[in-house]
């Protein structure tokens, strides 16, 4: 098999600053050992998220100067509308300014005391945005998923047996809706199965439940359903996405992802009660249901994307280029999760550095030391991000403890993928030298963001 390239050429290009590693000790230091308050100009290779962070094409760029910023009736609203219901049959479509205010609109909506909301895994802005309206967020990973070490095509699906016992001891009555997140970030960038997305629509069903879908990836999703999933070998990327927005009642969508913008969101749902409901809420909070917090310019960028994003060439480079790192990790034993996922390599903390115990934060001392070492920002998603205290202040770690290298699209070569591997194994080598860490101050919300940190 020939070796699989980028299935675009590059257009233009921005200079990267190389720092020495005492800058980066100092740098580090400033940023109180958190890697979110590092100046982006003092970093060589930015893996902290693949959200908003991609390269825009050409023609998304010939979008941004045909959008129309009429501040009701927009063109570029109804452009970007007829895409987002072609591919997710949707009749209601609202706008939002990136994918936690489609949150923050659907659960102020939904949301409150005594609600609760089953999911694969939520992400951090999701399960944030839940429980700030006194609603539980409820995560039911299938179990292969919970074991970063065991192979298996769709660790992200959700567990079926323990969803329908979590609905009949709650009630069906307390849960507005059920969620999957396609692919699943938190558990690793794994994907879900059509069958999984089906059996829960059937299960909803049962029970007279809506299912809704955090569809930032579904794109990624959707190529792992045509690759492993039997019967999906030539059905397109489209009749694929298709199929699974069809087994939903609606959908929160980050555009920053697989739009393939810097930024940008929607709320799609079939509901109109609910539509109505969720509209008021944007009007007040983000802006006219035509623009919804964005301009014309994005809103054309956003439609464009979303076509691109559903190129087969494109997914399998953005799909190898992550089994290409996690490859090249594995073959110096670097334990990882497995098997790679659809948009980053998420390393195993607890394996990797298995002398720090999880109140010391053994995947925040790895990504501080993949900075120090090679100017890489990375980011943890363990107990810092979803741990949380019990009533006597003990830490309760998260159930995985992961260090995230998530991809930017199409704006990386290989080279740059080659230097990341290598540093991560040095990293490794040396991985007797890692300290714990305490946290020094955290918000209440969200905490990692904003976190600070020593070493202990």
């Amino acid at each position: 098999m020939k070796t699989i390239i980028e299935p675009f050429k590059i257009k233009s290009v921005e200079s990267i600053r190389f720092t020495t590693p005492s800058e980066r000790k100092k740098i580090l230091k400033d940023a109180f050992y958190n890697t979110f308050l590092i100046h982006s100009q003092d970093v060589l290779i930015d893996l902290l998220t693949d959200s908003g962070t991609s390269a825009m094409s050409s023609e998304q760029w010939a979008g941004i100067m045909r959008g129309d910023e009429a501040y009701a009736g927009s063109q570029s609203f109804y452009k970007f509308e007829s895409v987002v219901k072609k591919i997710t049959g949707f009749e209601y479509v609202i706008p939002t300014h990136q994918g936690r205010a489609a949150e923050k609109i659907l659960f102020s909506v939904v949301g409150g005391e005594r609600k609760y909301f089953p999911n694969n895994t939520h992400f951090d802005t999701t399960r944030a945005n839940i429980e700030y309206t006194g609603a539980e967020a409820v995560d039911f990973i299938t179990e292969v998923g919970r074991h970063p070490e065991k192979r298996a095509d769709f660790k992200g699906n959700i567990d079926l047996i323990e969803l329908e016992s979590f609905i009949n001891e709650v009630g069906p009555d307390n849960i507005p809706f059920v969620m999957l997140t396609v692919t699943n970030n938190s558990g690793g960038g794994q994907p879900v199965s059509m069958e999984n997305i089906r059996a829960t629509k059937k299960l909803c069903d049962e029970y007279g439940l809506k299912l809704f879908l955090d569809a930032c990836r579904f794109a990624e999703n959707a190529y792992f359903i045509k690759i492993r999933e039997r019967g999906y070998e030539s059905t397109s990327i489209l009749e694929i996405a298709q199929e699974m927005f069809s087994y939903a009642d609606g959908c929160t969508m980050s555009a920053k992802k697989d739009a393939l913008v810097n930024i940008g969101g929607f709320l799609a749902m079939n509901d109109e009660d609910l539509m109505m409901k969720c509209r008021n809420v944007l009007i007040v909070t983000e802006g006219f249901p035509t623009y919804g917090g964005l301009a014309g310019r994005d809103l054309e960028a956003i439609a464009q994307g979303l076509e691109e994003v559903l190129e087969e060439n494109y997914l399998q480079y953005r799909i190898r280029s992550i089994e290409y790192l996690g490859e090249k990790l594995l073959a110096a034993d670097v334990p990882i999760l497995e098997p790679p996922g659809g948009h980053a390599i998420y390393l195993d903390a607890k394996r990797f550095a298995p002398h720090i115990p999880a109140d010391q934060y053994p995947g925040q001392s790895i990504v501080c030391e993949i900075y120090l070492q090679g100017g890489i920002r990375t980011v943890e998603i363990g107990s810092v991000m979803f741990g949380k205290y019990d009533k006597d202040g003990k830490l309760i770690p998260a159930n995985l403890e992961l260090v995230r290298l998530a991809l930017p699209r199409r704006v990386y070569t290989q080279s740059h993928v080659d230097y990341v591997a290598e540093v991560i194994i040095e990293v490794f080598e040396k991985r007797n030298s890692l300290k714990g860490m305490k946290i020094t101050y955290e918000a209440p919300i969200l905490r990692h963001f904003t976190a600070k940190f020593e070493y202990i």
